[in-house]
């Protein structure tokens, strides 16, 4: 449902007017004058009516960003698809450092928490271990999922 015309327009319905106009100015749909023309009635409009007038003749979204239509042959180009077995390359490193750092962390609390207080039960182990297992399965298993 379109918004009623005699509604008062605000700063923030102007802005976002006079930020299209912008855009429609950058992709060469209106020129320099133009704009400056159209910023004009759009910063003296009082009405949403006011504000769609102003844009009556220019899309209301960039026509580059729509869907191809069905009509038009696909292209034969085929999609690059990264190596579906284990870890991406890139992040597999990132990963692996996250639970060296953590586990890392854990493991100098607890040897502090046994050097000032005496022997402690190896809490750090839980976090480590099956955060590892984990990993390391994925690394060697793979673990993505192309849908």
């Amino acid at each position: 449902m379109a918004p009623n015309p005699d509604i008062r327009a605000s700063d923030a319905d102007r802005d976002r007017v006079a930020e299209s106009l912008r855009e429609h100015c950058a992709e060469g749909r209106i020129s320099m004058d133009e704009l400056q023309e159209r910023l004009e009635a759009v910063y003296g409009a009082k009405t949403l009516g006011d504000l769609q007038e102003v844009t009556s003749d220019l899309p209301e979204e960039d026509l580059y960003q729509l869907p191809v239509p069905a009509s038009q042959p696909k292209s034969t180009a085929s999609v690059a698809r990264p190596p579906s077995g284990g870890l991406e390359p890139r992040r597999a490193p990132q990963m692996w450092a996250a639970w060296a750092a953590i586990s890392g962390l854990n493991l100098a609390i607890w040897l502090i928490i046994v050097v000032s207080s005496g022997m402690v039960y190896p809490w750090w182990v839980w976090v480590a271990g099956p955060w590892g297992a984990l990993l390391l399965v994925r690394t060697i298993l793979g673990g993505r999922r192309d849908y």
